[in-house]
């Protein structure tokens, strides 16, 4: 069985989507580790309901982020995880994480790629007029949503509301992100 830690640092919805996965059948995995550097987000609640061990910090209690990192890899490292899944995880990821798992970690972006990076992705294409919408995994690297893609799934809306977008999107996001998680365990 692959274990798997997931990132985030909101409501934790595609967290959850991952971790009933695992808990029903459909992953050949576990979630070991929930991530947050939010204390206080709603995904440290669903993750203690769900019975999974999570570490929360606060980055402003460390100098740089390579001191917070290095903790969060030797955590890594202690849970033996197979790959990081960042789900909404509101931070760039630096050196110290890059170097200690590359090629192991993977994020969700609410936009086809390379189109509409950053964290605005919905709201600077709704401002565009774009007629369709869309979901991406790919691998993380050094770049601001840069790493090779992995898989994307489009979805049209007219209309002119980001709030609607996330809502459409996080439906596709929850299957794609579980469905692209199986493939890829299933290479490993």
């Amino acid at each position: 069985m692959k274990h798997l830690a997931v990132f985030a640092s909101g409501t934790g919805t595609n967290f959850v989507a991952i971790a009933k996965a695992c808990q029903s059948g459909q992953l050949d995995a576990r979630v070991a580790l929930m991530v947050c550097d939010c204390p206080g987000a709603p995904v440290i609640d669903r993750a203690a309901e769900m019975g999974i061990e999570s570490f929360v910090f606060s980055p402003k209690d460390y100098l740089t982020k390579a001191d917070f990192e290095a903790v969060i890899v030797k955590l890594l490292d202690e849970k033996k995880i197979d790959l990081v899944c960042l789900a909404g995880y509101m931070r760039i990821v630096g050196g110290t994480l890059l170097r200690a798992y590359e090629g192991k970690i993977i994020n969700i972006h609410p936009s086809l790629l390379p189109a509409f990076k950053g964290a605005h992705a919905v709201e600077d294409a709704v401002a565009y007029g774009v007629k369709v919408y869309g979901i991406t995994i790919h691998w993380v690297n050094d770049q601001l949503d840069g790493g090779k893609i992995i898989a994307q799934r489009a979805f049209p809306y007219e209309g002119s509301d980001p709030a609607e977008v996330h809502r459409i999107g996080q439906k596709i996001e929850h299957e794609l992100y579980v469905q692209t998680i199986k493939e890829l365990l299933c290479e490993r």
